[in-house]
């Protein structure tokens, strides 16, 4: 179930898929199916989707799912966390009742849409006002349903927050969705051990030098709270945050040293070990870790830190183009500032750090390795624009120098136009030469590690990449 499913045209049938969601969800709740020995609040609103010539309905409320299993928790959460992410994508789209038919808001004609698009060619005449309802209930719908739902852990509880919060940034709720990040820091910092205090700077979200405890969804916590400021320009914010965060990671335990490879089957071992596992049903996948715990230094983690340094690196870089342009006098000395020269700096290293870890780490280490290529990707694009920015800068500068030299001939100024321009002059064209090549073979590796399976496109959240 939490498969997109996808059309002819490989494109993600999102009405299908969420009807599916609302499918497994009104079954699981239903007290003479699934959802024996569910408390539902009473009075509780279930509310009714159509599916087919079929009437679902399910809680919109948070349930007490103490008396179901971990296995049946969880796949509940999947099943809530599908329909979100379904919901997100049909945000802007309304269902024909009279055809069961989905279509973009654009496209109904009524009288709150008075400038109806047109409709593609060969597809269905557009909808009437009169006859459509949302695709879908909001995703805020499902977000808060897990939150307020007593049985799930800490972990799904955050991802449940982060991507709510998420959500209401790519909506423009900034505010509300800064008061989110807040509450999944919360979250995190409940389920700490008993005792363990001054973890978290709950007005910053900085996490403290002398931090004894810092589990996995506090740093999880704390970096989506630092991306969040950076991509609303509140860069000051977010520095000492990513520094916290990289600080505490690099204070972790490494990870221990992993067994040797057991020796090769044998063709009667390996027979008999297949046909085991196709006649006995395998057991159920055991539960993730909850996020409670302190993570070790393992290579993902490493990988993690330096997705940390890129961002470092994007932030320093960003904020010396966003300064405030100084004084006349003190512009005469143009060149690469302190900030973007250590931009580049914490770049390369992340580049670096995430190759060299994605080249020795253990293949069947598939999340890892995922983590890896994305992070060595992110950091290769930032890389190349900044390079490319800064050869651009030097290329704009030395296009007025002459015009600069003549026009300034003074005793007095002079002599100092273009003295830190030039100590850049013909330094970033060798580099973006160096980055070039880097960029390709650093391709073939995210092609060969990625195969068929597509990698998702971070990009740049300063608008680098």
């Amino acid at each position: 179930m939490s498969e997109p499913n996808f059309s002819a045209s490989g494109l993600t049938e999102w009405p299908q898929l969420a009807n599916n969601y609302w499918v497994a969800l009104s079954r699981l709740e239903d007290p003479s199916l699934d959802g024996k020995d569910l408390h539902i609040p009473p009075g509780d609103d279930h509310r009714a989707y159509v599916v087919g010539i079929a009437a679902l309905g399910f809680s919109r409320n948070g349930l007490d799912l103490t008396p179901k299993s971990e296995e049946w928790r969880r796949g509940y959460y999947s099943a809530l966390m599908g329909a979100a992410q379904a919901a997100e994508n049909l945000d802007e789209e309304i269902r024909d009742t009279t055809r069961n038919i989905t279509f973009p808001l654009e496209h109904m004609i009524g009288p709150s849409n008075p400038r109806p698009k047109p409709v593609p060619h060969g597809a269905a005449s557009p909808p009437l006002e009169e006859n459509c309802v949302p695709a879908s209930e909001s995703p805020e719908t499902f977000y808060t349903k897990i939150l307020s739902t007593t049985g799930f852990n800490t972990r799904q509880r955050l991802d449940a927050a982060l991507a709510y919060a998420d959500w209401l940034d790519f909506k423009g709720l900034h505010e509300t969705a800064e008061e989110m990040y807040d509450w999944g820091l919360d979250i995190a910092m409940g389920a700490l051990p008993v005792g363990v205090n001054n973890v978290v700077d709950t007005q910053t979200g900085i996490i403290s030098n002398n931090a004894t405890y810092v589990s996995n969804n506090l740093l999880k916590a704390t970096t989506a709270l630092a991306i969040h400021h950076a991509q609303n320009n509140n860069l000051t914010a977010a520095l000492p945050i990513f520094l916290s965060v990289l600080r505490a990671r690099k204070q972790l335990s490494l990870a221990p040293v992993s067994e040797p490879p057991t020796a090769q089957l044998s063709n009667t071992k390996w027979i008999l070990s297949t046909a085991k596992f196709i006649l006995i049903t395998p057991p159920y996948p055991s539960a993730p870790p909850s996020g409670d715990e302190v993570p070790i230094r393992s290579p993902k983690a490493v990988c993690e830190e330096a997705a940390v340094m890129a961002h470092v690196g994007e932030i320093l870089f960003a904020s010396a183009n966003d300064e405030s342009k100084p004084p006349q006098r003190a512009r005469k000395r143009q060149g690469t500032s302190r900030k973007q020269q250590a931009g580049l700096g914490w770049t390369r290293d992340a580049v670096d750090v995430s190759e060299s870890t994605l080249t020795s780490m253990d293949e069947a280490d598939l999340d890892g390795r995922q983590t890896c290529a994305e992070c060595l990707k992110t950091g290769m694009d930032n890389w190349s624009a900044m390079v490319r920015k800064m050869l651009k800068d030097q290329q704009a500068v030395g296009s007025k120098k002459e015009e600069k030299v003549s026009n300034e001939r003074s005793w007095f100024w002079g002599g100092q136009t273009t003295e830190a321009a030039e100590e850049d002059d013909g330094k970033w064209e060798p580099e973006l030469q160096l980055v070039d090549e880097r960029m390709g073979r650093v391709q073939r590796l995210l092609e060969n590690e990625a195969g068929s399976r597509k990698l998702r496109k971070p990009g740049g959240w300063l608008g680098l990449g």
